[in-house]
């Protein structure tokens, strides 16, 4: 028997329907990456709500392990060559301004809004020892020891989250820059005070 109700060009959505239902899809992806898939996958966290959700953690994770496993390469990859992992570096790759002894003392203060990042390295020859403390005036911070040189470019001695204060002494690996990266991950600012005495030449804000 035919088909006595053929499908008419009225049943078909529109184009204005069709582009409607586009931009509506384009918008909610958009807003799915910037609040799900950039914290998750990369620690990048511009609305706030990966924090929330506890998914910039998750992201700030993958992206440390990511560089972990890339450091750990190149090492291997030294080491299967037969030269020196980058890790171990040798006298000549040491910044030239390092001199043999220096012993200076500060007190320095930085302000962190909310959700930025600060750094301030020592300038220290190997095996110079600092002794440091540092606390915020309110609230928590997210930290992370660490130091570079010329053919490193990261080399962690220590790393917390949720944190008031910490206190130690700080033993130079290798010639280089070596010294403390603070993450403001709350909603006021928080400001840091660092004191730091011992054997190093120059203390910068990065």
């Amino acid at each position: 028997m035919p088909d006595t109700n053929p499908a008419t060009t009225t049943d078909l959505p529109s184009s204005r329907a069709l582009l409607r239902s586009t931009l509506i899809a384009i918008a909610v992806a958009m807003v799915l990456l910037v609040t799900v898939v950039m914290p998750a996958e990369y620690g990048v966290d511009p609305t706030g709500v990966g924090g929330v959700l506890g998914l910039t953690r998750m992201g700030e994770i993958k992206v440390s392990l990511a560089k972990e496993a890339a450091a750990a390469d190149s090492i291997e990859a030294a080491v299967g060559q037969g030269t020196p992992p980058a890790a171990t570096p040798t006298p000549s790759a040491a910044p030239a301004s390092i001199s043999p002894s220096t012993t200076n003392s500060h007190v320095t203060e930085i302000t962190l809004l909310p959700n930025e990042g600060k750094e301030i390295k020592l300038l220290m020859r190997k095996d110079a020892r600092v002794t440091y403390s540092w606390s915020t005036n309110r609230g928590v911070v997210n930290y992370d020891t660490h130091a570079d040189a010329p053919g490193i470019s990261y080399h962690g001695y220590a790393k917390g989250t949720g944190k008031q204060s910490d206190e130690g002494v700080l033993i130079a690996a290798f010639d280089g820059a070596h010294g403390w990266f603070w993450r403001n991950r709350g909603s006021e600012p928080v400001t840091v005070t660092l004191r730091t005495s011992g054997d190093y030449l120059e203390l910068k804000r990065m």
